[in-house]
């Protein structure tokens, strides 16, 4: 069975409680529970993570990564400042997937420009927690 790492980074153990507007109401163990269902009907195994620590989010993908068929992340605000996360993800040479929950390009400026996006094959913006799902389709039909 291909597994695939999902990763949350900083303050996203807070949705559902942070900012309900953009983020939504539900919260990250909503967000595990639908990837989990998703994920079962596509076939995989599901590894999650969330930390608000850049280091102990690299320190998790550089062990959990290797093996697996791919990684969904939604670095946060790291995707916008992280040139040790992008370059994590580059030397994983693994399909990722990058996700947001809400459109980056309809928020503030400084949202809009994502460092990590370059090491991904994908970045899916706006579309909450269906651009999880819509992330493990995509990995599951890699070969």
């Amino acid at each position: 069975m291909k597994r695939v790492v999902v990763v949350n980074g900083p303050n996203l153990n807070l949705l559902g409680k942070r900012e309900p507007h953009i983020y939504g109401t539900r919260s990250l163990q909503d967000l595990e529970a639908t990837i989990a269902s998703k994920a079962k009907s596509l076939g995989l195994e599901v590894s999650f993570y969330q930390s608000n620590h850049e280091g102990d989010i690299i320190d998790y993908l550089q062990e959990h990564g290797p093996g697996s068929a791919g990684i969904v992340i939604n670095p946060a605000a790291l995707s916008h400042y992280s040139l040790a996360l992008y370059d994590c993800l580059q030397a994983l040479a693994l399909p990722v997937v990058e996700v947001h929950l809400s459109n980056i390009h309809a928020r503030e400026e400084f949202r809009s420009k994502s460092v990590t996006a370059r090491a991904a094959r994908g970045v899916i913006t706006g579309l909450g927690f269906a651009g999880y799902e819509m992330a493990l389709e995509f990995l599951a039909a890699q070969e």
